[in-house]
């Protein structure tokens, strides 16, 4: 339904910013680390999804389109609500959770208020679950202005891009980020630390 709000920040809470977009104010349900983005006057757009579900009609929203990714991948997953999700990405940023994918750290999502060991291994059993199956488009990225890459000789590069891509970077920026890169000796999480310096 909304794809993204544009407008001034009328109100900053840790969960809620309230976005003033032309004389209408959409209350939207964020993560700490986007809130902590954004003060009261500052012009912002965040991106949003629409949580229907019977009587509830809540909208959530995101600083970045990878947090927004994120929190998308993590509600659809058995037991993680909309507010689990939000401690979550609260806890930890997207590059984060893909270490913490790569690293299996449940302490990392522990981290999150209410979210216990076995829910932690599930999202993290569950998120590479994906990875596994990014894996298999790392060949050949998807989309005109993405070059493609090749299979390197080091398995790592390709769990990495897949990591990153599963938990929502563009695959075109995955590769522009590792350019002039050396991996060949690298290891998973080292090659996404590498990505992350420069996708952020």
């Amino acid at each position: 339904m909304f794809y993204f709000i544009k407008g001034t920040v009328a109100q900053v809470e840790p969960s809620l910013v309230v976005l003033d977009a032309n004389g209408v104010g959409y209350g939207v349900r964020t993560s700490m680390t986007s809130a902590s983005q954004v003060k009261t006057g500052d012009k912002a757009t965040f991106y949003t999804y629409l949580y229907v579900r019977e009587d509830i009609f809540d909208l959530y929203g995101f600083a970045s389109r990878e947090e927004l990714q994120c929190f998308q991948q993590l509600i659809a997953i058995s037991g993680v609500g909309p507010k689990a999700a939000c401690a979550i990405l609260s806890a930890v940023t997207p590059g984060k959770l893909a270490l913490a994918v790569i690293a299996d750290d449940e302490k990392a999502l522990c981290a999150a208020p209410g979210i216990g060991k076995k829910l932690a291994q599930r999202i993290l059993l569950e998120l590479k679950d994906k990875m596994a199956k990014g894996q298999l488009e790392a060949a050949s990225f998807a989309g005109a202005d993405a070059p493609a890459v090749s299979m390197g000789a080091n398995p790592a590069y390709d769990d990495a891009v897949a990591a990153l891509a599963v938990l929502g970077y563009p695959r075109s920026q995955i590769v522009t980020a590792l350019s002039g890169v050396d991996t060949s000796a690298m290891q998973t999480d080292d090659i996404v630390r590498a990505a992350l310096k420069k996708l952020f």
